[in-house]
């Protein structure tokens, strides 16, 4: 007996996850040297994207430190604030849809 061919094909479809920023907020009270120092222990950010995203909060009022999945944006701004909290900074950071 012959085989017989396959005329069914498996097309599988794999949707990108929704991407959101995790937005940090400026006040008057958290130093920029923990801004840096968090940029860089939680979102893994190297020096000079830190210190550029530190300015861009302390002039503009606000920058994003990352872009991820939902899951992952909220377990690091989370991750974040527990920082802030244990250095008693006021630190507010938001995840809002990315708009890339």
């Amino acid at each position: 007996m012959a085989k017989q061919k396959s005329s069914v094909k498996e097309r599988f479809r794999i949707d990108e996850p929704e991407l959101f920023d995790v937005i940090l907020l400026n006040d008057d009270e958290t130093t920029m040297d923990f801004v840096v120092w968090l940029l860089q222990a939680i979102f893994h950010k190297n020096e000079f994207e830190s210190e550029e995203i530190m300015w861009r909060v302390h002039i503009t009022g606000k920058g994003v430190a990352g872009t991820y999945p939902l899951d992952i944006a909220l377990s690091k701004r989370d991750a974040a604030h527990e920082a802030a909290e244990m250095e008693h900074f006021p630190l507010r950071l938001e995840v809002e849809p990315h708009k890339g």
